[in-house]
């Protein structure tokens, strides 16, 4: 193990090494190094910081360089929130596709390969699964997040997601403990309440995190949700009821406890991030998650300067501290001596497998059915009716068919289009009109994510239907408005997988 600067204090050394922070760029920066070797133990990668796999194995040589045991940590998904393959979109399907295919055996798969190739570019530790049981479909940060609304499908899935992704010597953490599926709040934005009794919770929220406990998951995330059943003052994050007696004590669990960004305005906007560290450390969490907003030395300071202030004043027991950084070292030394799989063991094309299996093909009433579809001979208009991206996502990824479509339609056009001002249903309307202007004679392709969400989507979409019923459909949220057009693919999810499935079906291409 690297040793740390000399003259750097226990408490101090403890309050570093309980921080995960982010940064800016593709290579450390010297800041980062130096307080590496001042205790600090883990570090969060966002897209920002990956060009490529060789320069990701690169830059966590050189964190490991200045720190043998530092956990690398990233929010890789696969799915919709994919940070190794920001630029083009994930080879992975998410949770929502894994969910619809049902196979326990394939999300083992997914998330083992998923593992192999971040343990091969240094990351091991993954603030992945969402266990989150998607209860309410108005949902706006969780959705195809989830593996589904179905409680026992959820736990089965996120128990496989954990023992896959493990395998390949990459801790899991899962998250969003309590469950973060029963809100319609974004908790990147405000903090969002769960009001449901405490037998609810117990039997639907808590179920995937039993099994996540059971299938030895390294890390458990919290979420940023107040859930007065549980807790009726203080959000999940800040809660010694939630996080040391449920699920340290009830639950039994004694792995790493990570908070959700601690920038999030859910606890940064009422608590501020300084107490709530002070805070969350107190409730039993043992990292702090920080770095998605907030990326630079400062950051790292303040945290760590109100940690040691909180001990010195009484506030927060040294004792707690002491067995958060401990608990963070213990991660550290299981993800430095865990084995990794056998090089016969890859499946290079079990993304775009699952993505192929998770697809449902429907057909509005009196328009056939999805066997009598004839797939398109001529490059089409794609007309992407585009929502909002949540923070969680991010709005650079690519999503869609029409890339795909491009590559086996040569000719294919596309435009984006979204609600812009005004009433919603105007909106749609306008966009509706403008998507059929811009296609002229094309056969379109109209597609959607969760059209349930969005009332000018809806209207969009009646605009377009009713002046060319042939257009097919791609749903790549979550599938809870009715079925309709020529051909309706639901995707399950908006990774590049999932549209390169959905377009050989468009193009009557298959198995390339």
């Amino acid at each position: 193990m690297t040793t740390l600067a000399s003259g750097t204090d226990t408490l101090t050394r403890d309050a570093l090494t309980v921080l995960q922070p982010g940064f800016t760029g593709t290579t450390a920066p010297d800041w980062l190094l130096r307080r590496l070797g001042e205790g600090l133990a883990s570090v969060g990668l966002f897209g920002r910081n990956i060009a490529s796999p060789d320069q990701l194995a690169s830059l966590t040589a050189q964190l490991r360089a200045e720190r043998d045991d530092v956990l690398v940590a990233i929010d890789e998904e696969g799915g919709d929130v994919t940070r190794l393959e920001v630029g083009s979109g994930s080879s992975f399907p998410g949770n929502h596709a894994l969910g619809a295919v049902d196979d326990v055996e394939l999300t083992h798969q997914v998330a083992h390969e998923l593992g192999r190739r971040l343990a091969s570019c240094g990351v091991n530790l993954n603030w992945a699964p969402s266990a989150d049981v998607n209860s309410d479909p108005r949902n706006p940060v969780i959705g195809v997040r989830s593996f589904g609304a179905d409680t026992e499908l959820a736990a089965r899935h996120t128990a496989a997601y954990v023992t896959g992704l493990q395998s390949a010597g990459v801790a899991a953490c899962t998250k969003h403990f309590p469950g973060h599926g029963d809100t319609a709040v974004d908790s990147h934005h405000a903090l969002p309440r769960i009001d449901v009794c405490a037998d609810v919770l117990a039997e639907r929220e808590l179920a995937p995190f039993r099994a996540a406990i059971a299938a030895g998951t390294r890390a458990v995330m919290s979420a940023h949700i107040l859930v007065p059943a549980l807790d009726p003052d203080r959000p999940a994050t800040l809660s010694r009821r939630i996080l040391t007696g449920l699920l340290r004590n009830e639950l039994g669990y004694d792995g790493l406890i990570v908070t959700d960004g601690m920038e999030m305005r859910a606890i940064a906007s009422t608590y501020g991030i300084e107490r709530g560290s002070v805070l969350a450390i107190a409730a039993g969490a043992d990292a702090i998650c920080v770095g998605g907003g907030l990326a630079d030395e400062a950051t790292v300071l303040r945290l760590r300067d109100a940690l040691v202030a909180a001990v010195r004043a009484g506030e927060l027991p040294e004792e707690r501290l002491a067995e958060a950084a401990d608990r963070v070292r213990t991660l550290a030394r299981w993800a430095g001596t865990s084995g990794r799989p056998a090089e016969s063991a890859h499946r290079t094309e079990i993304g775009l497998h699952a993505a192929r299996r998770a697809l449902t093909l429907t057909a509005a009433p009196g328009l056939g059915s999805p066997d009598t579809f004839k797939p398109l001979a001529e490059p089409p208009y794609v007309a992407a009716l585009t929502p909002v991206a949540n923070i969680a996502v991010g709005d650079e990824t690519p999503w869609g068919v029409a890339a795909e479509l491009v590559h086996l339609l040569p000719g294919t056009v596309t435009g984006s289009f979204s609600a812009g001002d005004g009433p919603e249903a105007e909106a749609g309307e306008s966009a509706g009109r403008a998507a059929l202007e811009a296609a002229g004679p094309r056969r379109i392709v109209a597609v959607v994510r969760d059209e349930h969400r969005h009332p000018w989507m809806a209207s969009a979409l009646d605009t377009l239907l009713a002046a060319r019923p042939d257009t097919v459909v791609v749903e790549m949220g979550v599938p809870q408005a009715a079925p309709r057009g020529a051909l309706h693919i639901a995707t399950h999810g908006a990774a590049r997988v999932c549209g390169r499935a959905a377009a050989e079906v468009i193009a009557g291409v298959t198995g390339l």
